[in-house]
């Protein structure tokens, strides 16, 4: 199982004369913290209920970086969903405090030591929590996850993410920097609770 684009060869060393190789740009993008909390946040919303559909669970990872083949059997999905479902405390957390005691339960039960990895060669080196490189979905999901809902809890200190405040919506989301707070997970979901609370006035 891959967890990153492979890239053609070894990343050659910066210049001390320039920034970063575009290669590099590219790939911190795509495994930026951010990036890596909102893949963790569009898992648990695929991941939700009670069969969720491998296809979509297997675009999402596509759609963060994932090579096919993206092969999942149901014990992975099985494990991810168990995964998805202690992370999503997380995201229900209404503090900082609340989301780093449910952070640092996960860290504690669930992850192995904190390592740096280059995929042997294969990407620029970066932390991992999961036990090797060829750790199983599961437990790859729930440990990268744990890693960057960490470290937007201690960059920004406040909660990570949010469960909709719609009624009728169960989905989480990354709450974004330190704009006006964010309730919702969708325009959608926004315009629809606007248009419900107008009726109600009505």
């Amino acid at each position: 199982m891959r967890y990153i684009r492979p890239v053609a060869s070894p990343l050659p060393p910066p210049s001390p004369l320039s920034s970063l190789s575009p290669l590099h740009d590219d790939w911190s993008t795509r495994h930026s913290v951010l990036t890596t909390a909102r893949r963790t946040a569009a898992l648990v919303n695929a991941l939700a209920g009670d069969s969720p559909d491998p296809g979509e669970v297997a675009d999402v990872l596509r759609a963060y970086g994932e090579n096919d083949p993206v092969d999942l059997t149901p014990r992975d999905l099985a494990g991810m969903r168990e995964a998805a479902a202690l992370l999503r405390e997380v995201f229900a957390a209404e503090s900082a405090d609340a989301a780093a005691h449910a952070l640092n339960r996960l860290l504690g039960a669930h992850t192995g030591p904190l390592r740096l990895t280059s995929h042997r060669g294969a990407a620029p080196w970066h932390p991992h929590l999961d036990h090797d490189d060829d750790a199983p979905w599961p437990q790859w999901f729930l440990a990268s996850s744990c890693m960057a809902l960490t470290v937007l809890v201690w960059d920004r200190q406040r909660p990570p993410g949010r469960v909709c405040a719609s009624g009728g919506c169960r989905n989480v989301f990354i709450a974004r920097g330190s704009g006006p707070e964010r309730r919702y997970c969708s325009r959608r979901c926004a315009t629809r609770e606007r248009v419900a609370a107008h009726r109600r006035r009505g």
